[in-house]
């Protein structure tokens, strides 16, 4: 398992067209991917649980990774919790 904390950058937080693309490239990924937000968890396949997690602008939030492809998986998904979305 690898991990690692990012810092949400987007002023508008994780809504709903973010955490569509997170979960979208999260499924392509054979891995267990869970993200961490103020005490609570989410799959990182799901968009239903990613959304209740509540990510807004300058969370930091830990992504886990665990399976086959799993750093490549931490590296891509960690670039989109960074992204800024207009």
């Amino acid at each position: 398992m690898v991990s690692q904390t990012y810092k949400i950058a987007n002023p508008t937080g994780f809504h709903v067209r973010p955490t569509k693309t997170f979960v979208q490239l999260a499924s392509t990924y054979p891995c267990k991917i869970t993200v961490h937000n103020k005490g609570k968890k989410a799959n990182g396949k799901s968009s239903l649980t990613m959304l209740t997690l509540g990510i807004t602008a300058n969370d930091e939030v830990l992504l886990e990774v665990e399976g086959e492809q799993e750093q490549e998986a931490l590296q891509e998904l960690g670039k989109l919790l960074t992204a800024i979305y207009e």
